[in-house]
């Protein structure tokens, strides 16, 4: 096991296949003002078939001691940033990815930040876009999500389950004994499994800190320019959000209720009315914007959207229909008795 009291900071970066990109971040990490800071470089392999080891391991043979490589065979996000805090030696992880360039103060950030609130349990901050050709005009703010791109502003503020906004670990620290109170990132979940390990903290209380001076840039591939891409990534993301419960779990000003205080309503598939709602009304949206030609980036919200809700439905009907005890034609006459009954002011009857 090792000796966790050796480094102040361990920054993990799990990488596939992009040993040229790969390089540019790690020049930006072995180049920070540390201050006297002792930091160490993580760099999981994730099963990669190009020439990361050898860009590594020159690297290290260089003199930068600091620097480790770690082999992880296991495919999969998830199964890499475990590598890495398992390997981690430092009091606090903090996690970047092999298309981002941190800032040069981003480790004493981190260190100094963690110093100052010993009651915040992990930080996070702006990961702020390198364009490696001009967006296309509808690819606003408001289409970042799918970029793996933040920007909330230039005040600091409290996350948690009343304020749950997930800040990517491609700019997030968190100290050690965090992943002793929550298992770490789960790989059934890769894509969203930092919102998923989230919604796992915030219901235990732990409580983390949006940082806008913690700042790196992100480089943001062509393919994520096409509109493709983001009809795919809400799908996705519907679809693993459904697996969490996600919605069933937030109330309407979007905080998080554990499950065992969430009330019970009409449901269909396992999915609240309030999802069939949603998806009615940001129909109704979509084919107004379309109607009167209107802004096409507030048309795309709506039709990603619709691409988020049909996940989530579609997903938890797989879920259901694979269960053999399931009745499609019962739970639909449920779910229709559940509606009168909310309309007549009764109890909603369950679907079992």
């Amino acid at each position: 096991m090792y000796d966790t009291t050796l480094m102040d900071i361990s920054a993990v970066i799990t990488t596939y296949n992009r040993a040229g990109m790969l390089a540019t971040a790690l020049q930006a990490l072995l180049r920070q003002h540390a201050d006297g800071l002792r930091y160490e470089i993580v760099v999981v392999d994730n099963n990669s078939t190009d020439n990361t080891r050898a860009a590594v391991e020159s690297l290290i043979a260089g003199g930068h001691t600091n620097l480790r490589y770690v082999f992880e065979p296991k495919q999969g996000i998830s199964h890499g940033r475990n590598a890495g805090i398992a390997a981690a030696r430092g009091e606090i992880v903090a996690f970047t990815d092999d298309d981002v360039v941190v800032a040069e103060n981003w480790l004493t950030t981190i260190k100094h930040v963690f110093a100052e609130n010993p009651r915040v349990d992990y930080i996070g901050g702006k990961i702020l876009p390198h364009w490696t050709e001009p967006p296309p005009p509808w690819l606003t703010v408001h289409h970042w999500w799918p970029l793996a791109l933040l920007d909330a502003g230039n005040e600091r503020f409290r996350v948690n389950s009343s304020n749950p906004l997930c800040l990517p670990t491609a700019n997030a620290a968190f100290r050690r004994n965090v992943f002793s109170r929550v298992a770490p990132y789960s790989p059934q979940f890769s894509g969203r499994e930092d919102h998923e390990m989230y919604l796992r903290l915030w219901e235990v209380g732990v409580e983390g800190l949006y940082v806008p001076e913690l700042t790196v840039t992100a480089t943001v591939q062509p393919e994520r320019f096409q509109k493709a891409y983001h009809r795919n990534w809400n799908r996705r993301t519907g679809e693993l959000n459904s697996l969490s419960h996600l919605d069933e779990r937030s109330t309407p000003d979007g905080g998080i209720v554990p499950a065992e205080q969430r009330p019970r309503g009409v449901t269909l598939f396992g999915v609240p009315l309030s999802i069939y709602r949603q998806f009615v009304s940001e129909s109704a949206a979509w084919l107004r914007n379309v109607v009167t030609g209107r802004d096409e980036s507030e048309q795309l919200q709506h039709e990603n959207r619709l691409y988020y809700l049909a996940g989530y439905v579609s997903k938890r009907y797989e879920v259901a229909t694979a269960r053999q005890d399931y009745s499609t034609g019962h739970d639909i006459a449920a779910f229709i008795r559940g509606i009168f009954a909310k309309m007549a002011g009764k109890p909603v009857p369950s679907n079992e």
